[in-house]
């Protein structure tokens, strides 16, 4: 009966001291829980595996980094399994900050890979307009970006002699945390030009773009965290989003503890008081 009592008073200090050990233990030590990989991840994997190599994969770093903690591992996990496939990639972003997290992201991925800039991929950097810059790219990657994100011509680039617009782009790949994003990808990179596309974006926004895999014109989606931890499992790329996903579930099971220990206290506790008082509280009786 004491521990019921002590549970039902225990001070949200100590609640908060074990969610934060919860937390941070699978991130120092991983428990290597395997995460369910979903069909629309699989699609994802699929494609850029039956590519043949030597495809030409677009990838629009529209982000920033608030959202880079849910992103950038599927953007790892990607452009690691498009490189591991011996395939070429176009770097570009919608996000004014998204060239940037390009940068981050290939500076990672060149520890494991030889890759040579302007042949193996190539970083466009940032364009404003949106759709616009979309629509433009199925006439032409040199009117929009007519210099490289270091200010190289595009010109003078290998990669960039075997692209001239979106038709010859086998796979877009948009990684996005809201406008433009998705959306303009989908109704104008694949309905307008028939561009294979896939997206990656943010949990909260994924459902959003369920019907547009529905429909077909998204061949896989990438949702949140765990989105990005399918693909590391699928690709078995050791990233940062599985770890991430065993401290997740570890915190949710425990706040799911505290909330059952919780209310079972409370029902004990009150079926101790309404014993102690003989009974339910009695109602006063009703005037006729």
């Amino acid at each position: 009966m004491k521990f019921v009592r002590w549970l039902a008073d225990i001070d949200r200090r100590i609640i908060f001291v074990v969610i934060a050990v919860a937390v941070v233990v699978p991130l120092l030590f991983p428990l290597g829980m395997r995460v369910k990989v979903t069909p629309q991840t699989q699609t994802i994997y699929d494609e850029v595996e039956n590519l043949p190599g030597g495809s030409n994969v677009l990838v629009s770093f529209d982000y920033d980094p608030a959202a880079a903690p849910e992103v950038h591992p599927m953007a790892l996990a990607f452009l690691h399994h498009c490189f591991q496939k011996k395939h070429r990639v176009i770097i570009m972003a919608l996000w004014p900050q998204g060239a940037q997290m390009a940068v981050s992201a290939m500076a990672e991925i060149n520890r494991d890979f030889d890759l040579e800039y302007g042949r193996d991929y190539v970083n466009l950097g940032y364009k404003p307009g949106g759709a616009i810059v979309i629509k433009s790219l199925g006439n032409s990657f040199a009117e929009i970006f007519p210099k490289d994100m270091a200010g190289r011509s595009t010109a003078t680039l290998p990669l960039m002699e075997d692209v001239s617009n979106l038709y010859d782009v086998d796979l877009v790949m948009d990684l996005s945390a809201g406008v433009p994003g998705i959306t303009e990808w989908v109704i104008i990179a694949n309905a307008l030009f028939q561009t294979r596309t896939a997206a990656g974006c943010t949990a909260v926004s994924a459902p959003q773009f369920f019907p547009y895999l529905q429909t077909g014109q998204l061949i896989g989606l990438l949702g949140g965290l765990k989105g990005a931890a399918e693909y590391e499992t699928v690709t078995a790329y050791a990233g940062k989003a599985s770890p991430r996903m065993d401290s997740q579930s570890v915190a949710h099971v425990v706040i799911i503890v505290f909330i059952l220990f919780a209310n079972i206290s409370y029902f004990i506790l009150r079926r101790k008081r309404e014993e102690g008082s003989g009974g339910p509280t009695a109602r006063p009786p009703t005037s006729a």
